[in-house]
């Protein structure tokens, strides 16, 4: 068997070698591509999750004697986010405005929700509150949605006294980034009921209250107040 020179063995190399280079120069330009390809955005990023909403509810410390909350009434989306929808109804359930999850109402869900609801013991007196947190403007399209909902919404059947229940809504200032304030009242009712929702950033804080002679207003307001600060919190801790 004959055997190739030295000097043919060395062509051989010095021809095979430029190929091998190209090769991995080819699989190094590959690997290096897709290292620096772009990640996706997280479209949750900077949103609080249901636990840290949950921190910005108002503590049963902010409430009078008698409340106490309902624990049928208390729930989160805890440290996961869900997937937000937006579902508005050609013709709204005005009688979701007399519940304590009543931005519903809107059909904007947003990726995630912390409430709760407190009942006085002695007066049956209603004080809810829940904040939901919405991806990029949905926060101020859910706002604009209420608005909507309330001028179409200027009567609604109460359900446990068949009555007509009036609906009037208003801009309300000082609170967040926006804020809107519908009272409800009917003359079947000792106290009507004031509903408050404020923007800040992302985030809409809803209230309810039927607390006081004055429809509930000024307990709501002082609410509303309180939870958008304690998101501010939240949201510097985050």
């Amino acid at each position: 068997m004959r055997h190739p020179s030295r000097a043919a063995k060395a062509l051989l190399v010095a021809a095979v070698l430029p190929l091998a280079l190209t090769a991995c120069a080819s699989a190094t330009g590959t690997s290096s591509s897709s290292a620096t390809a772009t990640k996706p955005k997280d479209p949750n990023a900077g949103l609080l999750t249901g636990a840290q909403l949950k921190k910005a509810l108002a503590p049963a410390s902010f409430f009078a004697t008698g409340f106490a909350v309902d624990p049928k009434g208390a729930r989160d989306t805890g440290t996961t986010y869900i997937a937000p929808s937006s579902s508005p109804a050609a013709k709204p359930d005005c009688a979701l405005l007399g519940g304590t999850s009543w931005i519903a109402i809107t059909g904007d869900s947003g990726v995630s929700f912390a409430q709760n609801d407190y009942v006085s013991k002695n007066t049956s007196e209603d004080i809810a509150q829940e904040v939901d947190t919405y991806r990029g403007t949905t926060a101020a399209t859910v706002l604009a949605d209420l608005k909507k909902v309330v001028a179409d919404c200027a009567t609604y059947t109460d359900s446990d006294t068949h009555t007509k229940v009036k609906v009037a809504g208003s801009d309300t200032s000082g609170l967040g980034d926006a804020a809107y304030t519908i009272t409800l009242t009917d003359s079947a009712w000792q106290n009507g009921t004031t509903l408050i929702a404020a923007r800040s950033g992302t985030d809409v804080v809803t209230v309810l209250s039927t607390d006081g002679h004055d429809n509930g207003a000024a307990t709501a307001k002082k609410l509303a107040a309180q939870i958008v600060t304690s998101l501010k919190g939240e949201h510097a801790h985050a």
